[in-house]
């Protein structure tokens, strides 16, 4: 019967072990994921302002060939081209290393291994999308028991293992009655009255010294009281983390909004920059700044979307 314990427990516990290598390995793949898409969008940020900046400059250069603009215009113009163009080729760097990163999970049918082509682009709205694709949406429900999270489950499972062995070392210490039946001789059907011919036999054991087992006892106790424990601050640690995961993802929604406005303003700014410019009412300079703190706020942006994704997750 113990082993037969065991067996189904074993059973709940390889489920709860699988479940929490496959949220490992779907975690890992999800971080490859989220930091393709963080890459991608800010290789079309570069490569987007670089194509901004060889058409400033080279409006720059008509407009020093016409005599409206001084020359050393031309000498800034060209640095921001080159800055662009230097930030651009980290940029591609840095997204051919995430693709990589990324077909490592990636295969098709036959263990046949997927590399992502450049066709391939992330999608564009998974921030509305992340909680059905990952199937997360029970985790950060309010409603939702540390109790069903599979560390747990493992846990249970092993504390229950350890109450099937102590349940056996306890009964070593019972004592042990066998009961005995036999005949004496073979029944003689025509000799009458002849039931009487058998004996009954009860032998009673109980071990005068059982240390040993007594030691093994108490061992068996005390793995299954620092067993409940460690499930017991398991429970604590991974409810306060889900708290804490929620709060900072909803302290991570607002930072968007603001930074989303942000961006919007910044915009505006180098658009009206740009216009007095044209009017001879501005400068390069003032131009480029304008256009540096939107292009690190847009850095920003990207970085606290990518931020976002992560503690998605992490609150399983």
């Amino acid at each position: 019967m113990s082993d037969l314990q065991k067996a189904k427990i074993q059973v709940k516990l390889s489920q709860a072990n699988q479940k929490l290598e496959a949220i490992a390995v779907l975690y890992d793949a999800s971080v490859a994921y989220f930091n393709w898409k963080k890459n991608y969008e800010e290789y079309l940020l570069y490569e987007n302002y670089s194509r901004n900046a060889q058409k400033r400059y080279k409006g720059i250069a008509s407009l020093i060939k016409e005599g409206d603009k001084p020359a050393i215009d031309s000498i800034e113009a060209g640095i921001v081209v080159k800055n662009r163009l230097l930030s651009l080729e980290d940029s591609k760097l840095k997204l051919t290393k995430a693709k990589l990163e990324l077909s490592n999970f990636l295969w098709l049918e036959n263990n046949i291994p997927l590399e992502l082509s450049d066709a391939i682009i992330p999608e564009k709205k998974l921030n509305q999308t992340i909680q059905e694709t990952l199937n997360i949406s029970e985790l950060v429900n309010p409603e939702f028991s540390v109790l069903n999270h599979p560390k747990i489950e493992a846990l249970q499972s092993k504390i229950d293992l350890l109450t099937v062995d102590k349940k056996m070392k306890a009964n070593i210490l019972l004592p042990k009655i066998d009961v005995g039946y036999s005949y004496l001789a073979q029944p003689n059907p025509r000799i009458p009255n002849n039931s009487n011919n058998y004996k009954v036999g009860v032998d009673f054991y109980f071990p005068l010294f059982l240390r040993k087992e007594r030691g093994s006892l108490k061992l068996a106790k005390y793995k299954i009281q620092e067993s409940e424990f460690i499930r017991d601050l398991e429970k604590v640690q991974l409810t306060n983390k889900i708290s804490a995961q929620k709060t900072e993802i909803q302290s991570l929604v607002k930072q968007q909004k603001l930074i989303n406005k942000l961006v919007i303003d910044y915009d505006t700014m180098l658009q009206s920059e740009e216009r007095l410019f044209t009017l001879g009412e501005s400068s390069l300079f003032l131009i480029n700044t304008r256009e540096n703190n939107l292009v690190s706020t847009q850095l920003s942006q990207i970085a606290l979307e990518n931020r976002f994704f992560h503690f998605q997750f992490r609150a399983i």
